[in-house]
């Protein structure tokens, strides 16, 4: 079906059509309040819609309300000079932890740092040693689960060996796993009272590449959407079958690096998770080239019994647009499809002045959804220019409110 309406700057797209009333559901994204000030070439951003940290990098942000406080459990970890690079330095570095506000759209303050790499706690052998991120924050049954992403440096290997070659960076890069911690409140979380576990809620099944890597599968593997890493976890459960479903990035290498998406079911939101073959939001673009994307956020709405998925789309070829981020459905959380107008936001903030601000990034989406699984405000890492080489810092989590808009649609709109 073509999009039957202009989405104009800043319009987020979220297009649920009822056959019965005859209207559209859409979401807009509201102004928000940030200042940036570029003073030599150095960038800088304030305001209430900005959650950073001095001398640190903050990335991700997954947050919750509970009660009425609302936290967000961000990544961070530290800058500076001695310090490699944006780009070099997240995985060896990386912590996360949990800040709180009166407010679901601003004004957020830390509380702590409360999960790192466990060889600060003497142990370099877990799966989580050196570094943890991507976190995700949900509740089932009554309990907290805070999914994350990880890995450990598994150390050099003789020369002359596969994988002789690689960097400390590169070795952990490519031993991503993710993790799940379990608490009962946020008074216990930050108390350290959680149970942490010591195997990875989900492990590579398949380690296929064309370059050198530790612990290549055997000639002739074929690749599963669980290639070398498994990273970004989005959780969601199943209502028609009490499953839990656990969404997962893979890297896939056919011939040029591709990021791939793929989910895993169990009965437990702590698992076992066990990896289906099935390579889901697995799009081509009218050449015949698969799309990349990665860091979907996905929910189910009871009253539409739908799920909804928004993600990073490197290309524009999701969004139909630009590089953005794009809106998926899906019946059963398997089989997605394209939203009716897929383009969910392009790479740049509303200010409160109406100017429109290009980012150079936006993404690792999370919504926070209202009673009626409707989102208020999306929360997406941000940077205005490129942070790749950046050592000062200068990334930050922006939180966006939107709007819920009803539109009428005539009858014969909908054969357009």
């Amino acid at each position: 079906m073509k999009s039957f309406f202009y989405i104009a700057a800043g319009l987020i797209l979220f297009q649920l059509i009822s056959a019965c009333n005859m209207t559209e559901t859409r979401y807009q994204a509201l102004p928000v309040d940030i200042t940036v000030v570029n003073k030599n070439g150095k960038i800088t951003v304030s305001g209430a819609s900005v959650f950073q940290l001095p001398d640190s990098f903050v990335w991700c942000g997954s947050p919750i309300r509970i009660k009425d406080q609302y936290f967000l459990f961000y990544l961070a970890w530290e800058s500076g000079p001695d310090i490699p690079s944006f780009a070099d330095s997240w995985m060896l570095y990386s912590k996360i932890g949990c800040a709180v506000s009166d407010f679901p759209d601003r004004n957020f303050h830390p509380l702590k740092i409360f999960l790192k790499g466990r060889k600060d706690q003497g142990d370099s052998t877990a799966f989580d040693a050196q570094g943890v991120h991507n976190p995700l924050i949900k509740t089932f049954n009554g309990k907290f689960y805070l999914y994350y992403g990880a890995s450990k440096d598994p150390g050099s290997l003789p020369s002359g060996t596969e994988g002789a070659k690689l960097s400390k960076q590169v070795r952990t890069r490519l031993n991503q796993k993710i993790g799940v911690i379990e608490f009962n409140s946020i008074e216990d979380l930050l108390a350290g009272r959680f149970k942490r576990f010591d195997q990875p809620l989900l492990s590579p099944r398949t380690r296929v590449i064309n370059i050198e890597v530790m612990n290549p599968s055997p000639p002739g593997t074929i690749a599963k959407p669980d290639n070398l890493i498994v990273v970004n976890p989005a959780v969601v459960y199943r209502p028609s079958d009490g499953k839990y479903l656990l969404y997962f990035k893979g890297n896939i290498y056919d011939p040029e690096w591709r990021g791939v998406l793929g989910v895993a079911i169990s009965d437990s939101p702590t698992g076992p998770f066990a990896a289906t073959d099935n390579f889901v939001f697995d799009f081509k673009d009218k050449t015949g080239e698969k799309v990349s994307a990665e860091d979907p956020f996905v929910w189910y709405h009871r009253k539409d019994k739908l799920f909804y998925a928004v993600m990073k789309d490197f290309t524009g070829k999701l969004t139909g647009s630009e590089p953005g981020l794009a809106m998926m459905q899906s019946v059963d959380g398997i089989k997605w499809n394209p939203a009716a107008t897929p383009l969910f936001m392009k790479k740049e903030l509303i200010l409160k002045d109406g100017t429109l601000l290009k980012v150079a990034r936006l993404e690792r989406p999370q919504l926070l959804l209202d009673e009626n699984d409707d989102p208020i405000v999306l929360f997406a890492a941000c940077s205005i220019d490129d942070c790749n080489p950046k050592k000062d810092g200068g990334t930050f989590n922006v939180q966006i409110p939107l709007k819920k808009i009803n539109i009428a649609i005539k009858k014969n709109d909908l054969t357009k």
